[in-house]
């Protein structure tokens, strides 16, 4: 998953003590940020795909998978199973949506590499595909499973058997409350994860495409347990992998689960505590845009610098919210995350972070420091796919359902 404490690394360390030319560039950049443009979200939608498709042509093993992250002074990752699995959804809903066949036969790529690197009891490893000694974790396989139904929805069969594999396994893995303590990742720290809501809504998809109801109601269950861990004033415990103030971007993977329990039930229970999670985070977000990359219990800002992935990631929880409950002043916060995010995306220059999307706002901040994330380029497509998408949508949060949009923004 995420995050991977890259500033404990030595070999970042050094990078923030001796960054690259490229690097003091972009700093420099950020310091002068109000100078800098919006690129809009059209653009930004081309910009990330294109670096998305170049992420996966760069991997070194040449496997189908994408790169998991390009960073400044080291170059381009191996592939990233876990985000891979997710980023075939949007490849395969840009290819849909814009006719494309090359994108639907790079989807076609990273669904084929991931079927082989399933373990036989259907898991799925944590971390890079050259990490030593892969054991198959709960988070990894079910963002994996998001692309396995997706594919098979769309593409055919032949991804079948390896999500009802996937499905399964988190199923027997889970614990009686709907939990998942079993298969934690070693990337984390160890104790229960509220931002699993996530793993679930790869059980809905998978229920849905398959029909098969106990993967969903598994996924509910989950769900249910991780509310359980909200505060009175919206806060979420036992939300992050590392740290008491946890992520935007861990905060985001718990919040778009809890809506994807509602798009799944249409239980109004599920959308009232997505909109108790989302009020919190919608007072952290300032006025240009920006939102504090780490939150403490009282919504107060733990760090002075953005996690650019949970910004993207929130901006379309909040766009759907915004359309989908009584939330409508959501759209507009939605719009300036999601303006913040595309004004830190490099237009021109090294082909490497052309379009790629950074993991800190400014670029030695304590996320991903110095680095191109592809989970950030992904939740960023999306979120101004789904801005465009919803731009040319005038019903009212009132008579808008769970399926109100098209299904590829949703996804």
């Amino acid at each position: 998953m995420i995050v991977r404490d890259m500033a404990r690394s030595a070999k970042r360390r050094l990078i923030k003590r001796f960054p690259p030319v490229s690097a003091k560039e972009l700093l420099r950049g950020d310091r002068q940020f109000e100078a800098r443009s919006d690129c809009g979200p059209v653009r930004a939608v081309e910009l990330t795909l294109d670096w998305l498709c170049r992420a996966q042509d760069m991997s070194p093993g040449r496997d189908g998978g994408v790169s998991g992250f390009y960073t400044l002074g080291s170059g381009w990752s191996a592939s990233y199973p876990e985000t891979t699995g997710y980023i075939v959804c949007s490849f395969i809903d840009q290819g849909l949506k814009r006719c494309d066949d090359s994108l639907l036969d790079r989807a076609r790529l990273m669904l084929d590499w991931l079927v082989k690197i399933q373990f036989p009891e259907g898991g799925f490893q944590s971390g890079l595909i050259d990490a030593a000694r892969p054991v198959p974790v709960t988070f990894n396989t079910g963002q994996i499973l998001l692309g396995l139904a997706r594919g098979t929805e769309v593409l055919g069969d032949r991804y079948r058997d390896a999500m009802a594999r996937a499905a399964n396994w988190l199923v027997e893995t889970q614990d009686a409350d709907g939990c998942w303590r079993r298969a934690p990742t070693p990337l984390a720290a160890p104790g229960e994860k509220a931002y699993e809501t996530h793993v679930s809504w790869g059980l809905f998809e998978a229920a849905r495409v398959s029909g098969r109801q106990s993967w969903g109601t598994a996924g509910l269950r989950q769900v249910r347990w991780a509310i359980s861990k909200l505060q009175p004033n919206g806060w979420m415990a036992d939300c992050c992998m590392t740290d008491e103030a946890p992520l935007t971007h861990t905060l985001g993977y718990a919040l778009k689960g809890i809506i994807e329990a509602y798009r799944f039930s249409n239980d109004r229970f599920f959308l009232d505590a997505a909109v108790s999670l989302a009020d919190g985070l919608a007072g952290c977000i300032r006025e240009d845009g920006y939102l504090a990359g780490r939150l403490q219990r009282d919504w107060s800002p733990a760090v002075d610098w953005a996690c650019v992935t949970g910004s993207s990631q929130i901006a379309w929880s909040l766009m759907f919210l915004g359309h989908n409950a009584d939330r409508a002043r959501y759209r507009g916060l939605a719009r300036k995350l999601n303006q913040f995010v595309r004004r830190t995306i490099p237009t021109q220059g090294d082909a490497n972070v052309v379009g790629g999307v950074r993991g800190s706002f400014p670029i030695n901040g304590g996320y991903f420091p110095f680095g191109f994330p592809n989970w950030a380029a992904k939740f960023t497509l999306d979120a101004n796919q789904f801005e465009l998408e919803s731009e040319h949508t005038s019903a009212s949060p009132g008579q808008s359902g769970p399926e109100h949009f098209a299904t590829e923004s949703l996804r």
